[in-house]
């Protein structure tokens, strides 16, 4: 007989012991879920300062104290009962958490796979109270709750032998800390392992709280923002793409202040950060949205890590659009600051996407830079580029390479005598030419020192903006096919074509259903006529099931504008007077996204002063 054949038993009740170890497998992983799991009650419990103190990578014990309300002694047998909790007593406060704790499954899968210790004490109680093992009994201790776990898994050695090295454990506990001590700048934490202090974050506010955990690379290159919509508020910081990184660990989303993980939210902060980001480099960002708790489900994984927005589409448009924004802004960096978080206000840009307002998809990603001028001589060496874009006004802004420097700027003496041989930090950051060097990069001249300017890139980016905003300014041009394209596609597929033909209507598309199992591509966006209209509706499908919407047709028109910009902006090796150096410079400073090109490398330098004086020894 197999000896892996199912044993049949007749249907019977399991005991709870076993109920609440199954319910652990979900909610209790590993050591950093505890944490996680005690840190959000202590939170939820009012307090301002929790220690957290580990052994053995939190394997051994975990004890986690709080200086929050406290638990009354009648109340510690419930505490630790499956299915308990202060935080929700009906299916309408389901639908409105605002705790980051709820399900009242936390410390019952915890106490099921660990020897279990609570004490607590409530600021009017003349002394603690503790219960383990089921019995209560008097204390010692201050107001407030400790939570002691020790020897985890301890009653389930399968399950302990797939945790990782201590050391590894342990990496995951202060992970977890730190996203929430991020959350929650107003709260001290205090981080210990195996006796010893690793972190200490006292109360400050999120600007430092953000440099302590995420550094000084991080702090000197971000941008603040802050902005609301109807419901919806986005807040924090979204780093500079000189901040980006090899790897997606600085990276932190939080919504109505829990750390989450969440594809769309995350599909939408790349999305902006497309145009500047160079290879497969990442962001770095400490944002936080918050909403309605209606407008949000959080019961959907035991972990609450997951989340599900009710208007899913409306959500990842406005995170979209306010990350893009806050990167459009330009001359940041030039002296080592950051400006005022944008606001839609302060754009002027309206946002449809959030009140009801009908707008196409081009209006809806429209800049509010001013249109390129008009050139009568268009540069036709792309081919189908040019072919694509005659008729949308597009051609008609694309320039010859003199065309750029058409506006006349002062020359550097000239610049310098009129101003006392000084430049302020408010006029011309990028300040005034120089020189060239090799015909590649301009030298200029401000008040922090030198800066060295790629012209190429630069020149790039000024014309890839242009390119993007003379083509939003026209509706977005269809392109009907003689011939239908038709593709087998899967129920899904089908059902996403019937249910969001509106919105694929917007985007350009006509794409219907001829069968169950088929669909038909009518028309596309003219833009994209020689792309595969197959590969192309089906991302678009799919982009639309998940997200609402679809950046591909933004990203293939990018694309084709960014090769097409590439070919045409002025080319290594060109000599350039200092006005038309100085006329590159003041455009550099009017247009959005300038400090990179559309590739994602940096478009200038600063060399500051000091630094000049180091690399000559001045002063030592």
């Amino acid at each position: 007989m197999n000896a892996n054949s199912p044993i049949y038993r007749p249907i019977q009740a399991l005991p709870d012991h076993l109920i609440s170890q199954i319910a652990a497998g979900e909610v209790v992983e590993r050591p950093s879920a505890v944490v996680k799991e005690v840190l959000e009650n202590a939170l939820d419990a009012g307090a301002s300062q929790i220690t957290i103190r580990l052994e053995e990578g939190g394997v051994k014990r975990i004890a986690i104290t709080d200086n929050g309300r406290g638990i009354p002694p009648e109340q510690l047998p419930l505490a630790l009962a499956r299915h308990a909790t202060s935080k929700i007593a009906s299916l309408t406060e389901l639908e409105h958490v605002a705790t980051l704790g709820f399900r009242g499954e936390a410390l019952a899968s915890i106490a099921s796979v660990s020897q279990l210790t609570l004490t607590t004490r409530t600021a009017n109680a003349a002394h603690a109270w503790q219960i383990e093992n089921g019995t209560v009994s008097p204390a010692s201790g201050a107001p407030g709750t400790t939570v002691d776990v020790r020897d985890l898994y301890y009653n389930t050695p399968a399950r302990r032998k797939f945790l990782k090295s201590e050391q590894t454990e342990f990496g995951h506990c202060a992970e977890v800390v730190r996203r929430i001590a991020l959350a929650r700048p107003d709260v001290a934490f205090s981080l210990n392992h195996n006796g010893k202090t690793v972190d200490h974050w006292n109360v400050s506010a999120i600007d430092k709280r953000s440099a302590q955990i995420l550094g000084e690379s991080f702090s000197s290159a971000r941008l603040p923002l802050d902005e609301t919509a109807g419901p919806l508020r986005l807040h924090g910081f979204a780093g500079l793409p000189t901040a980006s990184k090899g790897r997606a660990d600085a990276q932190f989303f939080y919504v109505n202040g829990r750390f989450v993980r969440d594809k769309l939210l995350t599909h939408a902060v790349r999305a902006a950060y497309q145009d500047v980001l160079h290879g497969d480099r990442y962001p770095s960002y400490v944002l936080a949205l918050d909403l309605d708790p209606a407008l949000v489900d959080v019961n959907v994984h035991p972990s609450k890590i997951e989340v599900r927005f009710r208007d899913s589409r409306a959500v990842h448009q406005f995170v979209f659009h306010a990350v893009s924004r806050v990167l459009a802004q330009t001359s940041a960096t030039a002296f080592g600051t950051v400006p005022a978080p944008a606001t839609a206000m302060s754009t002027g840009k309206a946002l449809p996407w959030i009140t009801g307002e009908q707008a196409t998809f081009a209006s809806q990603f429209a800049t509010a830079f001013p249109a390129a001028q008009a050139d009568s001589a268009a540069y036709t060496g792309a081919g189908t580029y040019s072919d694509s874009l005659q008729g949308m006004g597009v051609a008609q802004s694309l320039q010859n390479y003199g065309a750029l420097f058409q506006s006349p700027a002062p020359s550097p003496s000239s610049a310098l005598a009129a101003r006392g041989n000084t430049l302020p930090e408010d006029e011309h950051p990028l300040g005034f030419a120089l020189a060239q060097l090799h015909g590649v990069y301009v030298l200029a001249q401000n008040s922090k020192g030198l800066v060295l300017v790629d012209m190429h890139a630069a020149h790039e980016r000024i014309l890839y903006e242009q390119l993007k905003n003379a083509l939003d300014q026209n509706s977005m041009p269809v392109q009907p096919l003689l011939i239908p394209v038709t593709f087998y596609a899967d129920e899904v597929e089908v059902g996403t074509a019937s249910e969001q033909h509106e919105i694929l209507s917007t985007l350009g598309f006509d794409i219907t259903a001829i069968s169950p199992t088929t669909l038909a591509v009518r028309a596309v966006p003219a833009l994209l006529k020689n792309a595969d209209a197959q590969s192309l509706a089906r991302d678009v499908l799919r982009d639309v099931r998940e997200f609402g919407g679809s950046r591909v047709l933004i990203d293939r028109r990018n694309e084709m504008l960014g090769t097409l910009a590439c070919h045409t902006a002025v080319r290594a090796n060109r000599s350039l007077t200092v006005t038309e150096m100085n006329a590159l410079l003041r455009q550099m400073e009017q247009t959005e996204r300038a400090d990179q090109c559309n590739h994602g490398r940096p478009t200038w330098v600063q060399l500051g002063l000091n630094d000049l004086d180091k690399m000559f020894l001045r002063g030592q």
